[in-house]
């Protein structure tokens, strides 16, 4: 089961995932999310990028932000798979020990970080 996220870090990191089929969807959220809650929103990346296994855009948010916007992500997901984590400047330890899940726990590519 995953872990649901905590606030407990200084700054996090939100990657909504997506595919083919979801990209509009996921890119509309991202957008909203950045114009609603003033969160810094990368690109769509329509290929895996990093540690991650499926496609993704990530938003980049302080733990000022957390307690609105991780709730309100996770009620307008709409069945997308979210992974919210801390960082800390370890992004092993970011990636794992540090990462909750709204909607399914993907595995992820951790030979892709470097400590």
């Amino acid at each position: 089961m995953a872990r649901r996220p905590l606030n407990i870090h200084k700054a996090y990191h939100a990657h909504v995932y997506f595919d083919a089929d979801t990209v509009d969807q996921a890119r509309a959220l991202c957008e909203e999310a950045g114009r609603r809650f003033q969160v810094a929103v990368g690109r769509v990346h329509e290929r895996n990028v990093g540690p991650h296994p499926r496609w993704s855009c990530q938003i980049a948010f302080s733990s000022a932000q957390f307690d609105t916007l991780v709730p309100w992500l996770d009620a307008h997901r709409g069945g997308l798979d979210i992974l919210v984590h801390g960082l800390t400047g370890d992004d092993i330890r970011d990636h794992t020990e540090h990462a909750y899940w709204l909607g399914n726990a993907w595995p992820l590519d951790l030979s892709a970080l470097e400590r």
